[in-house]
């Protein structure tokens, strides 16, 4: 028997000013309802939350204090891809010009992960330290370089 695997995701952005900064309200407005369609989209399994708010703006993962990550688990990756791309949340992606400054890096990694696991940050780090050493692979992924889930990951 197959074991049900889910896709994990992570997206880092590095903030133009503090989120406090008149520069990062329209970001900062929008959080709530681009939360909310989240939690509400088809496929939604989970999303990392901080642990006095709703969003994860107060978590830094990075030593970078102006890094955001948003970490979230979907039951496809065609779940996530239509949140991401025909929803409400292109706005914002066509907007982040405003907010965020290019990385050098990989912003965001996908990976398979068995149904009910919750991934951490530190497992999300080092899914994106993969892809940045070795780019897209079966452990480590984009939306542009899918990689199918493996019955293998489920043990």
């Amino acid at each position: 028997m197959t074991a049900v695997l889910h896709l994990a995701q992570l997206n880092i952005a590095r903030m133009q000013a503090p989120l406090e900064h008149p520069v990062m309200a329209g970001f900062v407005a929008k959080l709530d309802e681009i939360n909310a369609l989240a939690d509400a989209s088809e496929g939604f399994v989970w999303r990392l939350q901080g642990e006095d708010d709703d969003d994860a703006t107060a978590i830094r993962a990075f030593d970078n204090p102006n890094l955001l990550v948003n970490m979230s688990v979907w039951t496809s990756a065609e779940c996530l891809q239509r949140y991401v791309y025909a929803s409400a949340h292109l706005d914002l992606i066509k907007a982040r010009d405003r907010w965020f400054t290019k990385l050098k890096g990989p912003s965001l990694v996908l990976w398979w992960i068995p149904a009910g696991h919750v991934p951490d940050l530190d497992e999300a780090k080092a899914r994106l330290q993969l892809l940045a050493d070795r780019g897209p692979g079966p452990e480590a992924f984009t939306f542009a370089r899918q990689f199918p889930a493996r019955s293998e990951l489920s043990g």
